[in-house]
């Protein structure tokens, strides 16, 4: 037999057809490989499931972020379950494997990270987690009750970054600026924030009289449960806009509209750095000087509560005290050196939100995406017809 007949012959022989279940695998195989694709580099949906964002971002808003506008950031623990975060849905099991860790990379992306950008982000202080906890910052439970309380008491495990909790909050300040807070208000570089229209705050509201109709609360976008708390019959307090508040202000029974904020000098015990020294609240703080690369700064007392977590954690160092210096990688250190841009966000629910004042700066490896629009919005709260937001759908972020 010749080799043109023999070669002749196998092509001209019919190929095996794929089986209906062997189609649907291929099918599927490349419909996740395709969606994986897509939502690593290019754009993932994300849930707004708490309301320190509200009123710019509602709980039930369903976001798209971009992960093109800052450069999509290739896998950290590549060997992970399909669309799964850090945890399997049904088993409760780790969804990724850990035994595989790559370098921070990022591709090139359209712009750098403005202030006042709505930006996704990885938990910074979700590092470490108490899993029957997980809603609680682990790190505020060990400083309420010791460390060797909650680690005996709970579940503890470590979570690399690309795998710790997404968070989203407004860029305020951006490496190498510098932010504070005096009476609520919040100024970078010395120059005054005012928070957004759509931002919240909490006020005090007395009324002239007894006889108030919670109804023209609810006209004016209030829910009467969440944001009115009620003290006695001619004194309650709200949490809502600048806007919704001027509305409340034009009511006739309206005596006096009060905005609330901490004194000045009255401490916190969980604000950012948990310095004793620092006289620091919710609504006072600063300055802070947000850490940016190539900037070098002097390791002392006044400095090291505020960037010693970056230095040893974020940026993976070997800090230790030696007498009355410090020793970074086994070597006498006056001066560090940071070698990532870092960022403040903050909550436009000012008195209703987890954010930097809390846990203090976002370093760049831990930038998800930027927020570009709703696409979706759901109300838990009405009723069956009037469940959807139809005002919120496609609307831009700004």
């Amino acid at each position: 037999m010749s080799w043109k007949f023999w070669q002749k012959t196998k092509e001209d022989k019919p190929r095996k057809k794929k089986t209906r279940s062997r189609e649907w695998l291929d099918a599927i195989v490349f419909a996740v490989v395709a969606a994986t694709i897509i939502r690593v580099f290019f754009i993932e949906a994300y849930t707004i499931p708490t309301g320190s964002m509200e009123r710019s971002l509602l709980i039930g808003d369903f976001l798209f972020v971009s992960k093109v506008n800052y450069g999509a950031r290739i896998p950290m623990t590549p060997v992970a379950f399909p669309f799964a975060h850090h945890t399997m849905p049904l088993t409760g099991t780790k969804a990724y494997w850990d035994g595989v860790q790559w370098k921070y990379r990022r591709l090139p992306g359209l712009s750098d990270i403005k202030r006042n950008d709505v930006v996704v982000f990885n938990y910074p202080q979700g590092d470490t987690v108490a899993l029957e906890q997980q809603d609680i910052d682990y790190y505020q439970m060990v400083r309420s009750e010791g460390w060797k309380e909650i680690n005996t008491r709970y579940t503890v495990v470590s979570r690399p970054v690309d795998k710790r909790e997404n968070y989203i909050k407004r860029c305020i300040g951006i490496a190498g600026d510098t932010v504070s807070m005096k009476a609520g208000l919040v100024s970078v570089n010395g120059k005054p924030e005012k928070l957004k229209p759509t931002g919240q705050f909490s006020y005090e509201v007395t009324f002239k009289t007894p006889d108030v109709n919670p109804a023209v609360f609810e006209d004016i976008g209030f829910n009467i449960s969440n944001d009115i708390n009620s003290v006695d019959p001619t004194t309650c307090y709200f949490n809502g806009s600048e806007l919704m508040m001027d509305q409340v202000r034009k009511l006739d029974f309206v005596k006096s509209v009060k905005e609330l904020s901490k004194p000045e000098g009255q401490r916190e015990a969980d604000i950012f750095p948990f310095d004793k020294n620092r006289n620091w609240n919710v609504d006072n703080f600063g300055p802070i000087v947000i850490p940016k690369k190539g900037w070098t700064v002097k390791l002392d007392s006044v400095n090291m509560p505020l960037y010693e977590r970056s230095i040893r954690i974020y940026e993976g160092n070997k800090l230790e005290k030696s007498g009355n210096g410090w020793l970074i990688n086994g070597k006498p250190a006056d001066t560090y050196t940071f070698k990532m841009d870092y960022y403040w966000m903050m909550g436009d629910n000012r008195h209703n939100s987890l954010d930097s004042r809390y846990w203090g700066f976002v370093p760049e490896d831990h930038i998800v995406g930027k927020a570009l629009f709703i696409w979706m919005s759901f109300d838990s709260n009405a009723k069956f017809f009037h469940k959807i937001r139809w005002s919120r759908l496609l609307r831009g972020i700004h």
